[in-house]
This record gives C-alpha cells, structure tokens and sequence, in this order.
C-alpha cells in the first residue's frame, strides 16, 4: 500500500521473486513525496525530495538498474551566508565567521558526531545513554553543549533544513539516530561529498515512474486506503485479498488507518508522537541564472530570514536559472498562513537581500505546501517526539500478524531520504520471502 519508491520498490522485489501483487495509491499518481511539476518551457523541476548522494548505496544501485542518471548540483561560486546579523560570501567548507562562533560551533559538531556514532543505527532505543537524550529535546542538548548564540543559531538552521522542524520539537536521540544512519552530520548538511551532491536527470520522480512502469496493471491508482481487515494469516484492503501487506506510508497516516481488529498498543503509540515536519518548497525561475555571472553558486543560508536556505535548481544545461528555496520548521508555519501573493512577496524578499534586485523579477514562481498534501501531510519526514523511541521504537518496523511497514522513517541507513525509501521497501519484501520459506 502505497506507490512512493518504499511500496514500489518492495512490490518489484515480491513481483520478481514469483509473488503475486498489487500497489494500492491514494494519489492519481506514483512518486509520494517525489513529485516533478514543470518549468514554462516543459523542463521537469522537482517540486519533492531531489538529491542522492555519493554514499547513499541503495538508491544508487536502483538507478543503475533502472538506467537512470543524475547530474551534480550547481555549486561553482561564492556562497552567501547571513549569521548573526552579517553577510559574507565564502568558497569550500567553512564560512567566515567569527572565531570564537567557529571554535564552538566545530565542538558542538564534534560532540554531536561523536555522541551519534554511540548510537546502533537499527535499534537507537538500545544506546548506552539512550534514556537520557530520549527524555530531552535537541533544543535542550544544544543549550547544554554550546558556549555561544552563533552556535545555537547554526544547529536551528541545521534542524530547520534537515528536518524542516524546530529543535524543541524532537527528541535528541532522534537527531542522533538521523545523523548515525548518514554517517555524520557533514554527510547531512554537504553539497560536495554529502547528501545535496546529485540530482537525478529529468526529476526525481521518474525513479517512481520507472518502477510503475516495470509493475504495469499491478498499480492502482486513486484507491485511497481507510481500512485494514486482518487475521494471523490473511489481509483484505480496500477489496483486495491478500496474505500479507505492506504498509508504506508515514507513520503519522498509517496512525490514521481504521485496523480491524485494532493494532497492539506499542504501534498506535507511536504513530501518535511521530508528526510530520512542514517544508513550503519554492522553485523560482528566471530566465538565466544571473548569480553565476556575478561568481555566485546560488547557494545561500540565513539564521534570521525566512528562506533559510538557498540551491541553484538550474536543469543540467543551465537554463532557464532556477533558485531553489525552502520556508520550514516555524517558518513555513507562518509562511502557510499568507496569502498566495504574500507568500510570493516574501520569498522574493529574501532572494532579492541574498542575489540582489534582479532576484525580485522571476518568469516564474512555483510552490508547494507539503503540508497540504493529503496524503503526505508534510515533509521531509516524520520524526520522534521526546520519549517515543525508548518507549516505543522497536514498534517502527516490527511486523504485525501479516503487516509490515515501510518507508524511509523506517530505514536504518539514510533515514528520511530517497535511499532509506528504497532499503526500507526491500527489507520489508525480504521479511515476506523469509516468512513465507520458514
């Protein structure tokens, strides 16, 4: 249930192995949280989940498989950084700040590396100091491990754009967990090197149209999913019998679904604290990108504005210029409650203080409130409130009768991104041929 690439790619596992299958979407489309719209000339622009990254193994081996290719992100230039009231444009790794907000933000970083990397990456509720960051939010570790407001200011932006939430709104060992199934938090937060380094060639959603078109009549679309009737041994949704399901949407909307007979406590207590981040994504298109012109990569971060962060979202061959930019957390809160003329005079605002006036004047404005979504209810992905994965974390992917869940929230390598989607759907595949062999 579900054609994001988790559903889509378990079905193409079971389908291979001789299983008989079907792939019910809510949606009259495939993709869930990867979604292409197109820029004035036809070019596909992503207006979903968009990067791979070099060490994200699954997604890549998928593409191979499916002949798809991907292309770098622009990030020749200058980039822009606004940090505690100061503009600078910098080139490599580190931004010119000022020295006593570099030592304490490289030790915060050191400590929350080293402190992710005590975290087992399958089971985060099993850490040696597991009770204690779950019991805390990542707003109350970051006030007891930096010296300085720069450096609070650096991981807010951190949460805000990894997360698309606040750092008072999840639990620390959740963080933890997220940067020890990455690898760190450079791999997180990198362009070259880490998770924002590739784009897929003509939109990330083609991944999920390329596995719905390998699965033909087997995918239904428009048959949104409300009840789950199921015994030890069998499952009927939405009209369709079965002996077995997979589960693949967020656990906050999997939360949603009427189960009968009602699931063991242990799972809807999860779902109950695993909300949804919120992200409004604006692609915004000029007719060339002006930046590069001036030595600018397109690339640009705030602690103060709105638009926190910034991409060059140009299609391989440059034109037209596309700046990526990205309201969330309290942000897009905010932003989603302007008026669509506001909103636009907003975004337009801040890329005009980061590029200059030329920013102020696009050929086009494209947005999406992932939070509107009615069967995604935001983005990037769902996260852990306090006391939830100590408590409740082994409920995440533990099978249920003939249930399994997938999903990227549900991976143990690269949760929250299109890698974590595809392990997730594999693993759960993988639990039915087991099961079924035993």
């Amino acid at each position: 249930m579900g054609a994001g690439v988790a559903g889509l790619v378990a079905a193409r596992v079971l389908a291979r192995a001789g299983r008989d299958v079907v792939v019910l979407e809510a949606r009259p489309r495939v993709g869930g949280r990867l979604f292409n719209a197109e820029l004035p000339d036809g070019q596909p622009i992503e207006v979903g989940g968009q990067w791979v990254g070099p060490t994200q193994r699954q997604v890549h081996a998928l593409l191979r498989e499916l002949g798809l290719t991907t292309h770098p992100t622009h990030m020749d230039g200058s980039h822009i950084v606004e940090f505690a009231g100061r503009r600078a444009t910098y080139t490599g790794r580190v931004p010119r700040l000022s020295p006593p907000a570099l030592a304490d933000i490289a030790q915060a970083q050191f400590r929350l590396d080293r402190l992710a990397a005590t975290v087992p990456t399958g089971a985060p509720w099993a850490a040696r100091r597991a009770r204690r960051l779950d019991e805390q939010t990542f707003a109350t570790w970051m006030r007891r491990n930096t010296a300085t407001r720069s450096a609070r200011a650096f991981l807010t932006l951190v949460v805000q754009s990894v997360f698309a939430a606040e750092p008072a709104d999840l639990s620390a060992l959740w963080a933890c967990h997220y940067l020890a199934a990455a690898g760190g938090l450079d791999a997180l937060i990198e362009t070259r090197g880490g998770a924002q380094q590739d784009r897929i060639v003509g939109g990330s959603q083609r991944i999920a149209d390329a596995l719905a078109a390998e699965l033909g009549d087997r995918v239904r679309l428009g048959r949104p999913v409300t009840e789950i009737a199921w015994t030890d041994d069998a499952v009927r949704v939405d009209g369709v019998a079965a002996r077995r399901a997979v589960i693949a949407v967020p656990p906050p909307l999997a939360g949603r679904i009427r189960y009968a007979p009602g699931l063991p406590g242990d799972r809807d207590q999860l779902t109950q604290r695993m909300p949804m981040g919120r992200v409004v994504k604006v692609n915004v298109v000029y007719a060339e990108p002006f930046w590069r012109g001036d030595g600018l990569s397109g690339q640009a971060n705030g602690d103060r504005r709105a638009v926190g962060t910034v991409f060059d979202n140009s299609p391989p061959g440059g034109t037209p210029g596309v700046l990526v930019a990205f309201l969330e957390g309290r942000h897009a809160d905010t932003a989603s409650r302007l008026s669509p003329r506001d909103r636009r005079r907003l975004v337009l605002a801040d890329l005009a203080a980061y590029f200059g006036p030329r920013a102020a004047d696009p050929v086009a404005f494209i947005e999406h409130d992932w939070a509107d979504e009615e069967y995604s209810r935001g983005c990037y992905g769902a996260f852990t409130a306090p006391s939830t994965l100590t408590r409740f974390g082994p409920a995440l992917r533990a099978p249920i009768g003939p249930l399994h869940w997938a999903g990227t929230e549900t991976a143990t390598r690269w949760t929250g991104y299109i890698d974590g989607a595809v392990e997730s759907g594999r693993r759960a595949a993988h639990e039915i041929l087991r099961e079924e062999s035993a």
